[in-house]
């Protein structure tokens, strides 16, 4: 047997990201198991797969988490986090590591000088690129999610009315900078002629409560704030459609392989970590040659520029009309 402890602490997308990976090191390497360490509130996005024997969580207290680790008795590490916990963890196990390139001086030029030096490849392969010493190959079969069997839902059972072929909207995601912005959410809704179910956390209960305020039309539910994560993904795997700007869910959707319309505010797929592999069709909208994107790798709470050209700028028509043409098809 060869152990691996795979470390990757967040966040929801960037673990999503991690399971090619993970299957492949499974079924590609002669007895190999693996174990994960993670944040305590991602874990459950790992609970079900297949391929991972164990989950650890981060303790506050690090030298019981040491000692916890040290009895699994590992034989690599597989650092897909590469920060100075993750250090701290592979210098107190004295294992032979290899660590994921962030190509954080590649991103701080593109965000500060808008050069782009970073290689044009998905960050799944970069994190694959992890595992080259083992001979491991990406087997293309992309992302994957695996629901709780409790945690699957029937529709019915929250929305009556019970939507077919409907859109999911992602209204929130981990910045502002990153969202679409409620009015131009409503004039897409308002535009579009299938079912709509609105999907995001307890923090996008207000936004949610704005957007159902200015819609005109019948046939649009909101379940924000209402489901867990593993519920909102089932939701999003019943779907027809998913528009969502570039959030943990719209990875969840790449995993299931769902017709993706991803709308990029600050951040820009350059960066590496657009849908990967989704679904047929599936687009990303976002609005080029704007001199002040990205202003971040991640987002912040409000523009830098206080204009949001990123997402007010976008050809939402554009959009509604390409939603349209898909859903006819479906």
């Amino acid at each position: 047997m060869v152990k691996f402890l795979v470390i990757r602490f967040s966040s929801i997308g960037d673990i999503v990201l991690t399971t090619p990976l993970l299957r492949c090191l499974k079924e590609q390497v002669e007895d190999a198991e693996i174990c994960y360490l993670t944040k305590e509130q991602y874990a459950p996005i790992l609970q079900e797969n297949p391929h991972i024997s164990r989950i650890f969580t981060l303790k506050s207290d690090f030298a019981s988490l040491i000692r916890e680790l040290r009895a699994e008795k590992f034989d690599y590490i597989i650092d897909l986090h590469h920060n100075l916990r993750s250090l701290r963890i592979k210098r107190a196990l004295r294992l032979l590591s290899f660590s994921f390139n962030k190509l954080n001086w590649e991103k701080w030029l593109l965000v500060n000088f808008k050069k782009n030096r970073l290689p044009n490849i998905h960050i799944v392969e970069r994190y694959l690129a992890t595992l080259k010493t083992f001979s491991v190959q990406n087997d293309g079969k992309g992302l994957e999610y695996y629901l709780p069997a409790a945690e699957k839902l029937t529709l019915a059972e929250w929305i009556p009315e019970n939507p077919v072929n409907y859109v999911v909207f992602v209204v929130g995601g981990g910045h502002y900078t990153k969202q679409i912005p409620a009015q131009q959410m409503i004039g897409l809704i308002n535009g579009l002629r299938h079912d709509v179910i609105l999907l995001g956390g307890k923090e996008d209960a207000a936004k949610s409560a704005e957007i159902m305020n200015g819609i005109q039309r019948n046939r649009v539910f909101s379940l924000v704030g209402k489901l867990s994560l593993h519920q909102s993904a089932s939701i999003v795997q019943q779907s027809s459609l998913i528009i969502t700007p570039d959030t943990g869910l719209m990875h969840i959707a790449a995993a299931f392989q769902k017709r993706i319309i991803s709308v990029w505010g600050n951040t820009v797929p350059e960066l590496g970590m657009y849908p990967y592999l989704p679904g047929e069709g599936s687009s990303i909208f976002e609005v080029k040659m704007l001199k002040c994107r990205p202003c971040s790798k991640i987002g912040f709470a409000q523009c830098p520029k206080k204009h949001f050209h990123c997402m007010q700028r976008q050809n939402y028509d554009a959009l509604k009309d390409y939603a349209e043409q898909f859903l006819a098809q479906s």
